[in-house]
């Protein structure tokens, strides 16, 4: 939905099942169409969507497109933004470090993003920008040589090209967005600022790497960093990042002990990697792989857990959740509108949620985390 400074809300459609375009977009008419009725039933409302690769080619099959695009004006609907992080299956079986392949050392990983843009360019509104999110190069355990390195500078330079070119074709500006992530060859917003300086120098501060590459700053991810908010944009800005796409999402956090141990033992399941981040009783910051590694550990003083909460939820006995970031980055946000204009609401993970945290029915659920999330807009004039 549009809000106030040209701001566009939505929530990512990944949370729900489908690998082809024929269960995308049954998921759009039996879900999303629900949550819009609740939430916005007479005016525009955006759609955040998550199309896999198998479902970008079948859309982009003659006059699917079209077809799609006549729904969304039937119902009141527009796209702008895709998510174009997990290209392959992302529910009912096990996910893990699989979520981050094909990833930018491979061509592979090219062509599903600027197809992705091609689609994207037919269906964002005139005067509004189109944002691609993506995998934040690759996983830190998959590179093993220079060489890596440089193939994915070189690969996500050939799509920023592609966004620049259709950009130019269509007249709706496109970006691409990295999305630093725990563990992985982006991480945290230093990482992500070197990676841009060496593109930059690479390409002699080429103008449409500015135009057409950004971040999507996940408050969940970089809360589990232990990134300050102020910080981390500020760091963005000197670096002239621009920030495409603010995903609104909150993580687990604990202060580490047993009783804290046996309370997340229930969310090491079997899906999603889920890497946790421990600061010791020094400050210094420890990473795990998973949850459940984790838990096998030595005492520290507190977890951050990469596990999409609900933004609705506040908490359960010795269960906290990062809101505080997530807050911290909408009063930035409150301050300087022009920030970033695409904002997406981003909880994924509801079917594997211990059932105390999650609505029996998830069109519930994200209508509960919609009224939380405008609340919180309109605090700050946004909404």
């Amino acid at each position: 939905m549009r809000l106030q400074h040209n701001l566009h809300l939505a929530y990512c459609t990944n949370v729900h099942r489908g690998e082809t375009w024929g269960q995308t977009f049954a998921a759009l008419e039996c879900a999303t169409l629900k949550v819009k009725q609740r939430v916005s039933p007479t005016k525009p409302y955006a759609i955040g969507l998550r199309l896999s690769a198998q479902a970008a080619y079948e859309l982009n099959r003659p006059g699917e497109v079209t077809k799609f695009k006549r729904w969304l004006d039937k119902n009141g609907c527009y796209v702008f933004t895709i998510n174009g992080f997990p290209s392959g299956r992302f529910h009912g079986e096990r996910v893990k470090e699989q979520v981050y392949l094909p990833d930018w050392t491979s061509m592979e990983r090219v062509d599903y993003t600027n197809l992705l843009f091609d689609i994207l360019a037919q269906l964002v509104p005139v005067n509004v920008e189109g944002s691609v999110s993506t995998v934040p190069g690759s996983f830190k355990e998959f590179i093993k040589t220079p060489e890596q390195l440089r193939t994915i500078r070189s690969n996500v330079f050939h799509s920023i090209e592609h966004a620049a070119r259709v950009s130019a074709l269509t007249g709706r500006k496109m970006h691409l967005a990295l999305e630093p992530e725990p563990l992985c060859l982006l991480e945290t917003t230093h990482e992500t600022a070197v990676f841009f300086d060496r593109l930059r120098a690479e390409h002699h501060n080429d103008p449409r790497i500015a135009e057409h590459l950004g971040v999507n700053y996940d408050t969940c991810h970089l809360a589990v960093e232990f990134e300050d908010p102020s910080t981390a944009i500020a760091e963005l800005e000197k670096h002239h990042i621009r920030i495409s796409k603010l995903h609104l999402s909150s993580a687990l956090k604990v202060q580490d002990s047993q009783e804290s141990r046996d309370a997340l033992a229930p969310f090491a399941e079997s899906t999603y990697l889920h890497q946790v981040v421990a600061r010791d009783f020094d400050g210094k910051l420890i990473r795990h792989r998973d949850l459940p590694d984790a838990l096998q550990t030595e005492q520290a003083e507190q977890w951050r857990v990469h596990f999409h909460v609900p933004l609705h939820w506040s908490g359960t006995g010795v269960l906290e959740n990062t809101t505080d970031h997530l807050l911290g980055v909408l009063d930035i946000l409150q301050s300087n509108p022009s920030l970033c204009s695409h904002l997406e609401m981003e909880t994924y993970t509801w079917e594997v949620m211990p059932s105390e945290l999650k609505s029996r029915d998830v069109v519930d659920q994200l209508a509960s985390e919609y009224e939380w999330t405008l609340a919180r807009l309109a605090e700050r004039g946004l909404a």
